[in-house]
């Protein structure tokens, strides 16, 4: 009994980040259920796999050593939530960023449960303290937060409950590694947690400095997929720090003062309101057109970058 609950993974919520971990746990091996509150909604994305997953085999990107159709006999809908948690190792929640909603669900699944299952959401923002607080379950439950799209990009954030144990730390971390993701650990929850602290950050000095007329969006933009992306694909700005003089100590000695001199100048909290989303938003559509049809193929071609990008970094890792 205990190496099939092994490989067993429930999923809740079959949109778009739900599929991609649908895919990325079959990559692995593990039997998906999928569950979502209409039939017809899990349908289609069942039907969505199967036509990504042919898609990424005829490309030779898809994931893990089985065949596409080893990998879609893994993955079945389900239509009860007890069904997508019998048996399984981890319970993977990815119903839309509504704090009710989610708190509902896990409320739900506590009363399923056994002590041995994971508990986890897709959360991009919400505090593992109001989706987990009062659950029976609290010392199973962990916030696995994905980066869109998951299936292409492996970076996981981990952010425990304050009353998480430490073992759903582990094995949810053993778990990503396993499915061939990148799980960071956040040691406690903060607002934002760490990608969308860092994002932020960026974001907000960009929109500054369009704001005042400083630069383009356009150029902005080419600031970071030209400059700063480069090398951010590889190396994250510590390292960047290290390799731009002789160690952190001579980097710290040397660009400390100019840093904290420049981060003063820094602007107060953009409103993200008015003239300037007029212009960044004539700017983004100008390149691409926002109708659906536009969008949806600008998003194609940039998984089939990330999907290249994968393969150089992969390439050069093994060197």
């Amino acid at each position: 009994m205990a190496s099939a609950r092994e490989g067993r993974v429930g999923i809740v919520g079959s949109g778009l980040i739900g599929q991609s971990w649908a895919m990325l746990f079959a990559s692995g091996g593990f039997k998906v259920k999928l569950y979502d509150i209409e039939q017809q909604q899990i349908t289609n994305a069942l039907e969505n796999i199967r036509k990504e997953m042919k898609l990424l085999e005829q490309s030779g990107s898809l994931k893990g050593p089985l065949s596409a159709d080893q990998q879609l006999s893994l993955i079945s809908g389900c239509s009860t939530l007890q069904d997508a948690a019998e048996g399984a190792v981890h319970v993977q929640e990815c119903v839309p960023e509504n704090l009710e909603l989610k708190k509902k669900i896990f409320a739900q699944l506590d009363c399923i449960v056994d002590d041995r299952v994971v508990l986890s959401s897709s959360s991009s923002c919400l505090l593992p303290s109001k989706l987990f607080d009062g659950l029976t379950h609290v010392k199973q439950c962990i916030v696995a937060h994905p980066v869109n799209p998951p299936y292409h990009i492996p970076l996981v954030e981990l952010i425990p409950h304050p009353e998480t144990d430490p073992s759903t730390v582990d094995r949810t971390h053993a778990l990503m590694k396993k499915v061939g993701q990148s799980p960071v650990r956040l040691r406690k929850e903060v607002d934002g947690f760490a990608l969308n602290r860092l994002q932020y950050a960026l974001i907000s000095e960009a929109w500054r400095l369009v704001e005042e007329g400083i630069v383009s969006p356009s150029d902005i933009d080419l600031v970071m997929s030209d400059g700063l992306g480069m090398r951010y694909a590889f190396i994250g700005p510590l390292e960047t720090m290290h390799l731009n003089a002789e160690g952190m100590v001579s980097y710290c000695d040397r660009y400390s003062e100019g840093i904290k001199r420049v981060l003063k100048t820094f602007g107060p909290i953009p409103e993200f309101s008015g003239a300037t989303v007029q212009k960044v938003n004539q700017a983004m559509c100008t390149r691409v057109p926002d109708d659906p049809e536009h969008l949806a193929a600008r998003r194609k071609w940039r998984d089939e970058c990330l999907m290249q990008l994968a393969k150089l970094k992969s390439h050069m890792q093994s060197k």
